[in-house]
């Protein structure tokens, strides 16, 4: 065996390695996210821990919350730590925040724990991206990102079992008991897991990445231009100038109803079927079919929008979902209300990153990154308001307006970004980082 491919197939592992470790923490990521609104129906209909319909959706706003902070900080947490150690610090913080949710005796005990445990959801997804990015085989970075990027919905199946087959016989406590077990796997990807390269190199730790990126046949990446917070501030006044303020708001206007769609539907969908006549195995079931819907669409809708263009899908897809989601508010045959479920997911879940993917792809390289975030720091808002806005509705007894009320979200997004796709870009620029336009979301 030659050097050369001796030294490919040890990058290959290492690659296989961080992945796998990155795949596995996004799943409890994912555990963690959904399993609040799979045991939700049976927590409402027992009344634990008094909870009211309009509490449930606040408690549902608190983790969306926390995940805004985590999300938020992430870089610069990263940028002091190393994105390895934030990594562990966040799968050990939604992991024992999730105890708490467990032995939790009051309704303000638990929402403390979801918030908590949103500050380390929110802060492992892009820092895991970022991890997996760095080492991705050569041209491989997109299809990596997408493969880690299955992991969340991956969790999302998983907490639909994990309610099925515990809460019932159990309680839903044993659920957010199942959710701390990812503690196990703290040590490991402590031990496991490689430093990132660009932390490495953005420290001045030069000789060090050199020998690992050589050891592994990995890139290793160029040192970071750093900004000061003046550029920063200048990048997003640049969001504004010119006719370019109306784009931009279209862009945060449809990224805050994609998120509060996705997020409102994630959290009340199995409490809502529940509310249409369904047993809560049929609830759960839904959101498996839905995660795997999302799978699906991440998968495809890449290639779509490379076809048709970014703008059109996602106005295509948001209109989808919007129908599928109406659809669910009227009881349909058992089979065919699966059916449109597992349609809804495959639309909903990547309308809202074909968002990020039009921004990015019609923003100028050198303010690409500030458009997408703030695009996606804007849209974090409706993550917020979209599990506070299903609860208000049960509470005041209008839950069969829950569907409407976020398909609405869905019509809202299709108009903004429809329209920002008639508006012509002033500065096409070439087709940016999908590793930058999936992290956002």
């Amino acid at each position: 065996m030659s050097s050369s491919t001796a030294l490919s197939g040890r990058g290959s592992r290492l690659a296989a390695l961080v992945v796998g470790l990155c795949w596995l923490a996004v799943l409890f990521d994912g555990l963690d996210m959904f399993i609040y609104g799979s045991v939700l129906p049976h927590m409402l209909e027992q009344k634990a821990l008094g909870i009211t319909p309009g509490q449930a959706g606040d408690l549902g706003s608190y983790a969306t919350f926390g995940m805004l902070v985590g999300a938020l900080t992430a870089g610069t947490v990263a940028d002091r730590i190393g994105r390895k150690k934030l990594m562990v610090c966040c799968v050990a913080l939604f992991s024992l925040a999730s105890s708490l949710c467990a032995v939790a005796g009051s309704v303000t005990v638990f929402g403390l724990g979801r918030t908590i445990a949103g500050v380390g959801l929110g802060g492992l997804l892009p820092t895991a991206i970022s991890m997996v990015t760095d080492y991705a085989r050569g041209g491989r970075g997109a299809l990596t990102v997408g493969a880690l990027m299955t992991a969340h919905h991956a969790g999302g199946i998983l907490s639909a079992y994990v309610a099925k087959w515990l809460v019932e016989p159990v309680g839903w406590r044993a659920a957010f008991w199942v959710c701390v077990v990812p503690l196990l796997f703290v040590p490991v990807l402590a031990k496991a897991m490689p430093e990132s390269l660009s932390f490495l190199v953005a420290k001045g730790r030069a000789d060090e990445a050199r020998e690992l990126a050589a050891r592994y046949e990995v890139e290793l990446p160029a040192a970071p231009a750093r900004k000061e917070g003046a550029d920063r501030w200048a990048a997003l006044a640049g969001l504004f100038r010119g006719g370019e303020w109306t784009q931009t708001l279209l862009y945060w206007l449809a990224s805050f109803g994609g998120l509060l769609l996705v997020y409102g539907v994630a959290t009340w969908l199995p409490t809502l079927m529940r509310g249409e006549g369904y047993n809560l195995g049929s609830a759960l079931t839904f959101v498996v079919l839905f995660n795997l819907g999302g799978i699906v669409g991440m998968l495809v809708a890449g290639r779509a929008s490379d076809r048709f263009g970014a703008p059109r899908i996602s106005a295509i897809w948001f209109a989808l979902t919007a129908a599928g989601v109406f659809l669910l508010s009227v009881h349909m045959p058992l089979a065919l209300t699966f059916t449109v479920v597992f349609l809804t997911g495959v639309f909903l879940n990547s309308a809202q990153t074909m968002i990020y993917a039009t921004v990015s792809l019609r923003s100028s390289p050198g303010n690409r990154a500030t458009a997408v975030g703030w695009t996606s720091g804007m849209g974090r808002f409706g993550a917020v308001f979209g599990p506070w806005l299903g609860g208000q509705l049960l509470a005041a007894d209008h839950g069969s307006w829950g569907f409407t009320a976020f398909a609405l979200a869905g019509v809202s997004s299709m108009v903004f970004i429809g329209i920002a796709a008639l508006r012509t870009p002033k500065r096409p620029a070439p087709s940016g980082s999908h590793q930058d336009l999936l992290a956002a979301s």
